[in-house]
């Protein structure tokens, strides 16, 4: 079992604090081995084994506790008022009411609450509203690169490890299944996605064209760290097919891929003015191993962008609000803006070994006058600074 260190230790500074721990993510990426790690923890810690709850609706034997009221009122059954109890509920969103349940559990003083769900929904919903201030959410991921590299210990050649993660899946169990067949990663990825795309987002909003859907998600697949916006998607998909799609029914599909956790949005950020824009943001891939299961894609292609699709939930796994940037006629990648009002400036290049390339990205920088951090990601092995931009290799900084 790779450790994912960096949510288990946030789970441990959260734990008996009087907030629901949330811990939302896309299907398959690593909620339940979370949870059971942190369990063991709690053992460890010399927490009772009948003092920890552990519900996971999407088992078959958990699938009649549908109504709230009386999955409550089991709960409640098996406490004591006196002792202290650690409650985890996998995958509540499938109880009707959860809303309901998780608020009544939360009013019990002898009750730390943790739980999962694999769409936005979970904090969406009446959820946010019934508990505002009172929940902390965690947003799990596949595997960083740091926990892809530990998964193939043996191998000590970060460069060759870093080509099959740039190219392939990082889900936990995907990893798994390269290390003894790697014919069968297409055939789980097809199965997440398919559940993604059919139960998650189909069969809960009704869906009556799922082929436009599954149309989105190709152009959005291939459209990795490129501005798009729902006017562009429109032309150009309408463009290349005689089924048209609506501006605003790209709107709805754009918010229920983001809501599954299947792409993240990065919403385009005015560094001069210091405010939001609302058109031509980008979007990324939370496993650049779907985009494998596209007719489309191609081994070894578009490494540049996929770079910049593994530095994005990278600096979102390090804190803070994670933006693609833009002064006046000038691009930056990304913009990160820090829990402590502070910013860092990213430029991502596969290299940047010729002159021209190298002067391209560092003028990117040129009309940022403030003295927050910037930064140049590479795959050039030279880490140096150039008028006080951080030059860094991409591996070096994502092992870190």
């Amino acid at each position: 079992m790779i450790e994912r260190g960096l949510y288990l230790n946030r789970l441990k500074q959260l734990k008996d604090q009087n907030l629901i721990k949330v811990i939302t993510g896309i299907r398959r990426c690593g909620k339940s081995t979370l949870l059971e790690a942190f369990m063991n923890e709690l053992l460890k810690d010399g927490v009772a084994p009948e003092n920890i709850i552990f519900l996971n609706f999407e088992e078959r034997e958990n699938l009649h506790l549908t109504n709230w009221t009386k999955l409550y009122d089991e709960i409640i059954e098996q406490i004591n008022p006196k002792n202290k109890y650690y409650i985890f509920l996998y995958e509540v969103q499938l109880i009707n009411d959860f809303e309901r349940l998780v608020n009544s559990l939360f009013t019990k003083k002898n009750i730390d609450l943790y739980v999962t769900g694999s769409n936005a929904y979970l904090l969406s919903s009446e959820l946010a509203t019934l508990l505002t201030g009172r929940y902390i959410a965690i947003n799990l991921q596949p595997y960083s690169f740091k926990e892809y590299a530990s998964a193939f210990s043996d191998d000590k050649n970060t460069d060759r490890l870093f080509r099959k993660y740039i190219n392939e899946s990082c889900f936990p169990e995907a990893v798994t299944l390269s290390k003894n067949d790697e014919n069968l990663v297409n055939d789980y990825l097809q199965s997440i996605y398919d559940t993604v795309i059919i139960k998650d987002i189909s069969q809960r909003h009704s869906l009556r064209n799922v082929d436009n859907l599954h149309r989105i998600v190709s152009f959005l697949f291939d459209s990795i760290g490129s501005y798009v916006s729902p006017t562009n998607i429109a032309a150009q998909l309408n463009h290349t097919s005689q089924k048209k799609i609506s501006h605003n029914t790209i709107i709805k599909y754009l918010d229920f891929l983001t809501q599954s956790y299947i792409l993240y949005a990065a919403p385009r950020y005015d560094i001069k003015g210091k405010e939001l824009l609302s058109t031509n943001g980008k979007y990324y891939v939370v496993d650049l191993g779907l985009k494998n299961i596209t007719p489309t894609n191609k081994y070894e292609a578009d490494l540049g962008r996929k770079l910049e699709n593994i530095v994005y939930f990278e600096l979102f796994r390090r804190g803070g609000k994670v933006y693609v940037g833009k002064h006046d006629d000038r691009e930056i990648d990304f913009v990160v803006q820090k829990t402590s009002n502070e910013r860092e400036y990213y430029q991502v290049a596969y290299t940047v070994n010729d002159e021209k390339t190298l002067n391209r990205e560092i003028s990117a920088f040129d009309r940022v006058k403030d003295n927050y951090p910037k930064f140049l990601l590479t795959l050039d092995y030279d880490n140096t600074s150039i008028n006080g931009i951080q030059k860094i290799n991409v591996i070096d900084w994502l092992l870190k």
